[in-house]
């Protein structure tokens, strides 16, 4: 289906970016398109303007911090993250790149536009919870910062709001963590994914696919039975689809959650 038409922007700082989409209530930023362009074609989301980021060399870098901090610009692809030596500090988030979609939507797909997308099914979301990330937000007037737990407000809702731009994800040091999942065939979308971090105080499992934002869970230790007693109380009310019911869901992030602990435990070590 041929998309609907739009005006198109390609600024060349992210001031001017800011500035046009302060300056079109309809307007909405184009990172690597993977989703937006879709949801065009699908006449599910129809900007005004369109304010295309790629031209955003500020927005790509990949960052070592002395302390082990990886700060990622939110222009940032999938390709990028799995080859950079930065961010292998924390494997975890090549590993996770490694396994979104296929090499074409890899080359193209952006972190920031995977996060500001929020959809419940994405791999990233849970992950920079668990890990313990925080999102720097620009706006004209200046920029906060948000933790990741924050971040995410409901179905393709962060705390992005009109006018303001992510502009990078900081992953602070740290190696024990641990993700799995459960996808609809090899490149597809997941069914239920758990992250998992022992990093910092007490254990932390993120779940995702189960509700509009991930759900965070922190069962007081990492003894694989605590998890699961902490997943089967958190009451989950995942969706029912062709894909997986409700039941099956919850069942899966029982599993997954022991799964990706174990993985946390075995880095740890």
């Amino acid at each position: 289906m041929l998309l609907p038409e739009v005006e198109y922007a390609r600024p060349s700082s992210v001031q001017e970016a800011l500035g046009l989409l302060s300056e079109y209530e309809g307007a909405r930023p184009l990172a690597g398109g993977q989703t937006l362009v879709n949801v065009m074609k699908a006449r599910a989301a129809a900007p005004d303007v369109l304010v295309d980021l790629q031209d955003l060399d500020e927005l790509k870098g990949i960052d070592l911090g002395a302390d082990g901090t990886v700060t990622l610009g939110a222009m940032v692809t999938y390709s990028d993250v799995i080859g950079s030596a930065e961010a292998r500090a924390r494997p975890i988030l090549g590993e996770v790149c490694a396994q979104i979609a296929d090499v074409q939507v890899r080359n193209r797909g952006t972190v920031g536009g995977n996060i500001c997308s929020n959809d419940p099914t994405n791999h990233l979301p849970p992950l920079l919870v668990a890990l313990g990330a925080t999102m720097t937000i620009r706006a004209a007037g200046g920029e906060r910062t948000v933790p990741a737990e924050q971040f995410f407000v409901g179905v393709y809702q962060t705390a992005a709001g009109p006018g303001e731009l992510l502009t990078t994800i900081s992953i602070p040091a740290g190696k024990a963590d641990g993700f799995a999942a459960v996808t609809i065939g090899k490149d597809g979308t997941c069914i239920v994914n758990v992250a998992a971090s022992l990093d910092g105080g007490s254990p932390c499992v993120v779940v995702g696919c189960v509700d509009a934002v991930p759900i965070v869970l922190r069962p007081g230790t990492d003894d694989e039975d605590a998890v699961r007693s902490a997943v089967r109380g958190a009451n989950l009310q995942p969706p029912s689809d062709v894909h997986a019911s409700a039941d099956y869901r919850r069942h899966l992030a029982e599993v997954l959650a022991a799964r990706a602990i174990r993985q946390a435990q075995g880095r740890r070590n």
